[in-house]
């Protein structure tokens, strides 16, 4: 995922407790570790490899295919409410349903004291762009 999960403008001000300390061009352009940039061009490598090997074998057209899709099942999301979207189409495409991060079973917000559940309208209201902020509030 990109650095932060909403759209900042050139103009506005800085809200330190939403998007951070450091959240400035250079937080938005250097990963936060250096370790992270390795693994990331490791990635994109392997992809690389992997497209290199299904156009030899299939044809371009696979590759083209499998982009299309991957572009369609990453925009498709559940609206904001009680159960958080899962993407279920998109990590079977990619191959990344079988990994098993500690992000999914350590740190879950469900399970902070301090949770809210998510307001339903504010969070069309915000992906809409009829209001302003985040479309579930961390703090009480």
């Amino acid at each position: 995922m990109a650095s932060g999960g909403m759209k900042r403008d050139v103009s506005e001000t800085h809200d330190t407790l939403r998007f951070g300390i450091n959240a400035g061009v250079k937080a938005d352009l250097a990963p936060p570790h250096p370790l992270q940039a390795t693994i990331q061009s490791e990635a994109k490598f392997w992809a690389d490899k992997k497209k290199f090997g299904t156009q030899a074998i299939y044809g371009s057209a696979f590759n083209i295919r499998k982009d299309l899709d991957c572009q369609i099942l990453s925009r498709f999301q559940r609206p904001p409410g009680a159960l958080p979207s899962a993407m279920l189409g998109y990590e079977a495409l990619t191959g990344s349903l079988d990994d098993f991060g500690f992000e999914d079973y350590l740190n879950m917000p469900q399970d902070s004291d301090s949770f809210r559940q998510p307001d339903m309208h504010h969070g069309m209201e915000v992906r809409l762009g009829l209001s302003k902020g985040p479309i579930c509030p961390n703090f009480n």
